[in-house]
């Protein structure tokens, strides 16, 4: 079973006891009162965990069961306040649309907020490709007085370095080269 305190109905009077309520506040509108009467419910029953409504724990227990009965009334409490919420946000968005957004996106700003920091230490898409690139190749070139440089992905073949011209040949000596050997 899991501990469903913290969304167990509460209010700031303590209405124990069967029946009625006893001490409704003059100007409590419908959901205060319903409020009031879960809050009594559960005071009533003496439960002080209750399994998830529809939860295998929750189907497992007997019907007479208080945890039961408290974890319905738990779950129409939660349904009651959502719906209140909904309709809150609903008639705001009708006659104040700005505080309407800014109440729907506190959690996103909150949570941008806090990444923010962590997000501008990273590196940017632009930045990792880039540091992926690779280096265009130097072409091969011989040099006047040294060896001929064998060409990559061309085996056997050799630039030579004839007359100031760069020369691809398929042997290594170059023609009217000693060997100083």
């Amino acid at each position: 079973m899991t501990s469903r305190n913290s969304n167990r109905p509460r209010s700031t009077a303590t209405a124990a006891g069967r029946g009625p309520l006893r001490a409704v506040p003059q100007n409590a509108t419908a959901g205060d009162v319903t409020a009031l009467w879960a809050e009594q419910q559960f005071a009533v029953l003496k439960v002080h965990e209750t399994p998830e409504y529809g939860s295998p724990a929750w189907v497992q227990l007997r019907a007479e069961d208080p945890r039961r009965a408290a974890a319905v009334i738990e779950a129409a409490e939660l349904w009651r306040r959502h719906r209140a919420r909904e309709d809150w946000l609903d008639q705001l968005l009708e006659e104040d649309p700005k505080q309407w957004f800014a109440i729907v996106t506190a959690d996103a700003d909150a949570e941008a907020a806090r990444i923010a920091p962590m997000l501008a230490r990273r590196p940017t898409n632009a930045e990792l490709a880039a540091r992926q690139q690779r280096p265009v190749p130097r072409p091969v070139t011989a040099s006047p007085g040294w060896p001929p440089v064998a060409i990559p992905g061309r085996p056997g073949w050799w630039r030579h370095c004839i007359d100031g011209q760069q020369t691809d040949l398929p042997y290594r000596t170059t023609p009217g080269q000693e060997n100083s050997a």
